[in-house]
């Protein structure tokens, strides 16, 4: 009796990982930004942030600063539209992760695809620059670096803001 009960307990465990399975690449498949199931990493930025830190498409506050004043990039603001509208640098645009693939087309309509393009968002564990970066390399801009932590480094240092 307690073979047949483990038996059937495994039968039905290995039933239910497999219909887990099936589901999420379903859902995987039909998400409008599903992720690839095979493949290296997303061309330009293989090393953005993973498990223990930046990688080296960081950008410095120093570097963005010398990029900014020979208007030699294009800063995007990857924070929500309400914390945009409170205070950005000067010159930037916003692309919200909440609205980032209705906001995208209209945001880079102004951009030429092969600009240098910096994200930023706040605070030293924020992911929205990053994700933000993945997404625009993804879709082939290229020259896509992260301000880490840029709108408190940017003010830190006296640059130009806006509201």
């Amino acid at each position: 009796m307690t073979n047949r009960f483990i038996t059937d307990a495994l039968r039905q465990g290995m039933a239910i990982v497999l219909i887990a399975v099936v589901l999420s690449l379903l859902v995987n498949h039909f998400r409008q930004s599903g992720l690839p199931l095979i493949g290296g990493p997303v061309r330009g930025l293989s090393s953005l942030k993973t498990a223990g830190g930046w990688g080296e498409t960081v950008i410095s506050i120093e570097e963005a600063r010398a990029l900014f004043l020979t208007d030699g990039a294009v800063f995007i603001d990857a924070r929500p539209e309400e914390l945009y509208r409170s205070g950005h640098i000067k010159g930037a645009l916003n692309l919200p992760p909440e609205t980032f693939e209705e906001s995208l087309p209209v945001v880079m309509a102004q951009i030429p695809p092969d600009s240098f393009i910096i994200t930023y968002c706040d605070g030293e564990d924020c992911h929205m620059s990053n994700d933000a970066a993945l997404q625009l390399s993804a879709k082939g801009y290229s020259n896509v670096q992260v301000l880490v932590n840029g709108w408190s480094a940017w003010q830190n240092a006296g640059l130009p803001v806006e509201k």
